[in-house]
Order: C-alpha cells, then sequence, then structure tokens
C-alpha cells in the first residue's frame, strides 16, 4: 500500500506537511472576517478599531501564513496543477460567491460609502497615523488595494519562485503600490500638500490634465503642484514612447501600475479565465481603442471650455467628463474590472478599457523594439502558453509558426515564456529591423533522405 499524502488531505492531517501552521492561518482568516463583519454592521456595539482593525490584522497574518505553507510545500513544477479543476478558480460556486462579493463591494464603495462606515472607522488610526486627518472610504479602499498586493504578492513570489525576472517584478509592483500609490500620498497630505499618485498620469488617471485638476494643483501645491503637473505631462508625452520604444508596455502595465500590480498579485490565480477567442479579440478593439479616444476628446473639450471661460461648449465639457467617470472610472474599472476577476480573468479592465493600455499598445506595436520571440522548430503545441495568457492571446498560434508575438494587447508579462517547457518563448528588446521576421522553420519537403 502507498504510504503518499493523498492531494485532498485536510490541512490539519497528520500526513500533510505543514498542516499545522495551514490551519492556524485558516483560523485567523476566519477571526479576521468574524472580526471584520462585526465591524462592519456591530460599529455602535462594539469598537470598530479593536473588531475591524484587528480582524484585518489577523486576516492579513493568517492570509500569508497558509499561503506560504501552501505554496512552498509544491514543487515550481506543481504550482499550476488544478487549476481547472479548483471550484474557486474554474468558474465554480465558490468563484461565483468571491465574485459577488467584489462587485457588491464596488458597488457600495461608489455609490453608498456610508453603509462601510464601520469598516472606515477601523482604519482610523491608520488614517490619523499617515495623514493626521480622518479616514474616508477612499482611505479604506487604498489600504485593502494595497494589502491585497502584498498578501497575494507572497503569493506569486513563492508561485514564480525559480524565476528572477517574476521575483523581481513582483517586488517592483508591491513596491510602487505600497510607497507611490499609498504611503507617498498619505505624507503630501500630512504635510497639507495636495494627494498626488506619482504612478498614474494621463490618460489613465485621466483628470490629472483636466484643467480643474491641473489649477488645483498650482493653487494649493505651490511649486510642488507644479512639479506635480509637469511630472504628469513629461510621464505621459514623453517619457511614456521612450520607455515603451525601449521595453514595450510591460515597464507600466507589469512593473508600476496599480491596475497591473493588484492583476498579477490578487489576480494572478485567474489569468488562464481569459477569453481567446477571434470575437473576445473583436470586442477588445472595438472597445478599448474608443475609450482611449473618448477620453482624447474629453481632455481637449474642457481645455476649450476653459480658455473660452465656458462661452464656447457651457457645460459639455462637464457632461463629457462625468459620463466618462461614471461608466469608465467607476463602473468598467472598478466593478466589472476587478470584480469580474473569477470569472472573466485578471485582466479584464486592462485588456478590454484601459485608455493607458490602449495608449501603451499602439506604442508598443509600431513604435516599439520589444517583442516575444519563438523557437517553432522546438514547439510540442502543448497549449500551456496560450492557456495562462492573461490577455487572452494565442500565444501557441504564434509559437506553431515560429513567428514572432507583437500584439498591442501583450504586457509582456512573461508567464507565457514560464510555462513553456521547452524554452520556445523569449522576452526581447531587439533591434526594430526584421521585428516581424519569422523563425525559420525546417519543413518535411526540405529534407530528403534518399537523395
Amino acid at each position: 500500500m502507498s504510504n503518499s499524502t493523498s492531494a485532498y488531505s485536510l490541512p490539519f492531517s497528520s500526513n500533510t506537511r505543514g498542516g499545522f501552521f495551514k490551519l492556524i492561518g485558516l483560523l485567523l482568516v476566519a477571526i479576521g472576517l468574524l472580526g471584520m463583519l462585526v465591524a462592519a454592521f456591530g460599529a455602535e456595539a462594539v469598537s470598530p478599531v479593536l473588531t475591524g482593525l484587528g480582524g484585518i490584522v489577523s486576516l492579513s497574518i493568517g492570509g500569508i501564513l497558509y499561503i506560504w505553507e501552501a505554496r512552498s510545500q509544491k514543487s515550481v513544477a506543481e504550482q499550476n496543477n488544478g487549476a481547472w479543476q479548483n471550484n474557486m478558480t474554474a468558474r465554480g460556486a465558490s468563484a461565483w460567491v468571491v465574485g459577488v462579493v467584489l462587485t457588491g463591494f464596488y458597488v457600495l464603495l461608489y455609490w453608498y460609502p456610508d453603509t462601510l462606515r464601520g469598516l472606515t472607522m477601523a482604519v482610523e488610526p491608520i488614517s490619523q497615523w499617515l495623514r493626521n486627518r480622518p479616514a474616508d472610504h477612499w482611505f479604506l479602499y487604498g489600504t485593502f488595494y494595497t494589502l491585497a498586493v502584498m498578501i497575494m504578492g507572497v503569493h506569486a513570489l513563492l508561485k514564480y519562485r525559480n524565476s528572477r525576472y517574476h521575483i523581481i517584478r513582483t517586488i517592483s509592483v508591491i513596491f510602487f503600490q505600497l510607497g507611490f500609490a499609498f504611503l507617498l500620498p498619505g505624507l503630501l497630505m500630512l504635510f497639507n500638500q495636495p494627494e498626488f499618485y506619482f504612478s498614474y498620469f494621463w490618460p489613465l488617471k485621466y483628470d490629472y490634465l483636466f484643467p480643474g485638476t491641473v489649477g488645483y494643483l498650482v493653487d494649493n501645491g505651490a511649486a510642488l503642484g507644479v512639479f506635480m503637473v509637469f511630472w504628469g505631462a513629461i510621464l505621459s508625452f514623453a517619457a511614456t514612447p521612450v520607455l515603451t520604444y525601449f521595453w514595450g508596455k510591460r515597464w507600466y502595465c507589469s512593473w508600476v501600475c496599480g491596475c497591473g500590480g493588484l492583476a498579477e498579485t490578487a489576480g494572478d490565480p485567474y489569468r488562464h479565465l481569459s477569453d481567446k477567442s477571434k470575437k473576445a479579440w473583436q470586442w477588445e478593439v472595438a472597445i478599448i481603442y474608443p475609450v482611449f479616444g473618448f477620453i482624447i476628446i474629453t481632455t481637449l473639450i474642457l481645455w476649450i471650455n476653459s480658455w473660452s471661460e465656458g462661452r464656447l461648449l457651457g457645460n459639455l465639457s462637464h457632461g463629457f467628463s462625468s459620463t466618462y467617470g461614471f461608466f469608465i472610472g467607476a463602473i468598467f474599472s472598478g466593478v466589472v474590472g476587478v470584480g469580474f476577476y473569477p470569472i472573466m480573468g485578471n485582466r479584464v479592465w486592462c485588456r478590454f478599457g484601459c485608455p493607458m493600455a490602449a495608449y501603451l499598445g499602439l506604442l508598443q506595436k509600431h513604435f516599439s523594439r520589444f517583442r516575444i520571440t519563438t523557437n517553432g522548430g522546438q514547439c510540442i503545441s502543448c497549449g500551456n502558453c496560450s492557456t495562462y495568457c492573461e490577455m487572452g492571446i494565442d500565444v501557441r498560434h504564434y509559437a506553431q509558426q515560429g513567428e514572432p508575438i507583437i500584439r498591442s494587447s501583450c504586457v509582456g508579462c512573461g508567464i507565457c515564456a514560464h510555462v513553456c517547457p521547452r524554452g520556445v518563448l523569449k522576452l526581447e528588446n531587439g533591434p526594430r529591423d526584421n521585428r516581424y521576421a519569422a523563425t525559420p522553420l525546417i519543413k518535411r519537403s526540405d529534407v530528403n533522405i534518399l537523395s
């Protein structure tokens, strides 16, 4: 009789290595969730700081402990095993529950923030310490968002621990989210400066080049405000084309961006759910570029209206801005973009709606040195590359033909190359000459043994 441990052993089974610590992790997660529920619905009866903040800490420690034990026990080759059999990652009932909870949270965050009052009060000490001002629902969201990137960042570090590229990339997105998108904006407010996110810029942070925002930064930030406006403009129109020319859109989408950071960490277990069909690609093109065009038109209309002091367009510019903020800034990027992770994959927003992705994609496809080269002669058509492409690219098709992958949607995450068992794929920043040239393949007609 075999003494091997069953893959379905309980986390506290004596035969499961590290099972005790996994159990402790699960208990801490359960206690944390209970504390947060009490803070959300019982803030009048029990201190939300004690239950809510304590619950957040318990949930974070328990999550890291469980992830550490669960992932470190698996070899590198086993990390993706069971992705399509796991109820949580195969659109099962658990996935739908998580999707509903995430979607519901975003609905409450955007339109019913008072319902989150208990949880907002729970992070009050952090807000006072970091910003010296009361917490609001957006600070609560930033706290949750940053914790998600950090906790699931541990998951990504363990899952891809044999790849230096992915280790550095994961550390990078954690650093930019924690430092540039959470701590630095809070410290600016602590010193009575305008809140500003240096890792976001137009067109993703679309309002940073709106006349109202520019005026606010200059008026309230003085010299620093002028620098913020200068920073945003330079990053949008000078640094982005240059960096994309050398490294493709991956320098931002997979290394810096907070949206990409959440997708590459918290969304990583769902990357295989992206739609690979031609129809999905057609929808992608039909949506993302009009969104990019809409924000360009909106920005121009706002500046024209500002220069004319409202005489030319009146309230039309405000209508454009409000429409974009509601449908794209709230519903698409938040409710759908994150809430649908367990159902549609982790890059729904990046693939179908992000104007920054469209901007970077155009630069990458037509003005960049970046490509993913393929050695078609080594391809065994296993399909791992296509399965785990979070952007829905049929990578295997290119590999079979020996053609380089130069797609505007590719974020250069490198997972396709990571899961390839034959080393067929390679991320390169070579010269633009012959960029589209395919790898020569040996055909059957080229070989005549009897001659």
